[in-house]
């Protein structure tokens, strides 16, 4: 189902930012696939931390076999053998399990995030292991569909900028934050779009 808000969003990304017009008359047919189940979301996002989209892949992928479903109480039943087996780190398995133990126990509650702002929701996944900002702007993209999220620690987001507005040369997170200035509100559209002028099959979490 695509979001409410995609359609003009695109309409107004276009207007404003003639690099986003042009990527998005690209990929006319493909928009932001929302995933309703945060703790799928999460694990995904913890997954992918800090190694290539198609590693993260190869990992998700041999735990969508090696599990009944990716639910909290499926990842803690499985327990760390079999998470190591999949290819995650041990750290990682220690954040997974974490977070699964987070939601089993009804510490976090996903339900209160639909009335809590973006930092608020932020602030409160920071506090689990394993999930720092990134993490937690991911589902607020993917989970949460907030339309306004700007990931800049995003390796991909960075590298989107560096080719499309500064001829390949690098860019930081301030120079990130001018050029998507014209962005908002849209500003996790703009970057699920350069996402896109990188790789055209859409990343998931």
């Amino acid at each position: 189902m695509k979001p409410a808000y995609w359609d003009k969003a695109k309409r107004e990304l276009s207007r404003s930012d003639p690099v986003l017009g042009a990527i998005i008359r690209r990929y006319p047919r493909i928009h932001l696939v929302p995933r309703g189940d945060p703790f799928h979301t999460l694990a995904r996002s913890i997954v992918g931390q800090q190694i290539s989209v198609k590693a993260a892949q190869a990992v998700w992928s041999r735990m969508l076999d090696a599990l009944p479903a990716v639910t909290p109480e499926h990842a803690l039943a499985a327990g760390a053998d079999k998470l190591l087996a999949c290819g995650l780190s041990r750290r990682k398995v220690e954040y997974v399990a974490d977070l699964a133990a987070h939601f089993v126990s009804g510490r976090m509650l996903p339900a209160r995030w639909q009335t809590m702002s973006d930092e608020d929701v932020i602030a409160e996944l920071m506090q689990v292991r394993g999930i720092g900002r990134w993490t937690a702007e991911m589902l607020l993209i993917f989970s949460l569909l907030r339309p306004d999220v700007l990931p800049v620690d995003d390796l991909g987001l960075q590298r989107g900028v560096s080719l499309g507005y500064r001829n390949g040369r690098k860019v930081g997170e301030s120079g990130i934050r001018r050029i998507a200035r014209t962005w908002a509100p849209w500003r996790s559209v703009a970057t699920w779009y350069l996402w896109r002028s990188l790789d055209p099959v859409p990343v998931e979490y």
